[in-house]
């Protein structure tokens, strides 16, 4: 029975790592707003740490990156570990952001969430209608 456990034990363990390989390449998942004068993104990163989170945009192409350090605890055995253990994700906003003219400077990550607010620069000027 010994070897079945251990077997079926395995077999978890490697469900787990293809399963967190799968969200840190593809996932998090993000939710986008865009009202009239700014994109609003939410992004789901629960157990990191704001520390462990690095953002940029470069034109309208935006980066989030994470990586948090697992303490290694010899007093147990991990059966299944399906948490990313980093996050390497580049996306395409849809609105135009000239490169250079990026004007987000701060987002705010609380509760494993992360927002992050881009304001929209319009182009052109509105025209009134008589």
């Amino acid at each position: 029975m010994g070897l079945v456990k251990s077997m079926a034990n395995e077999m978890m363990k490697e469900i787990g790592n293809k399963s967190r390989e799968f969200y840190e390449f593809v996932l998090p998942p993000v939710d986008m707003h865009l009202e009239e004068d700014k994109l609003t993104l939410i992004v789901d990163m629960p157990g990191f740490k704001k520390k462990d989170i690095k953002l940029s945009l470069n034109g309208n192409i935006l980066s989030i990156q994470a990586c948090k350090e697992i303490p290694e605890e010899k007093d147990h055995s991990i059966i299944c570990n399906q948490r990313p253990n980093m996050i390497d994700k580049k996306m395409r906003l849809p609105i135009d952001v000239k490169q250079g003219e990026e004007t987000v400077t701060s987002a705010k990550y609380e509760e494993g969430i992360l927002k992050i607010i881009v304001p929209v620069q319009k182009h052109g000027k509105d025209i009134s209608i008589e």
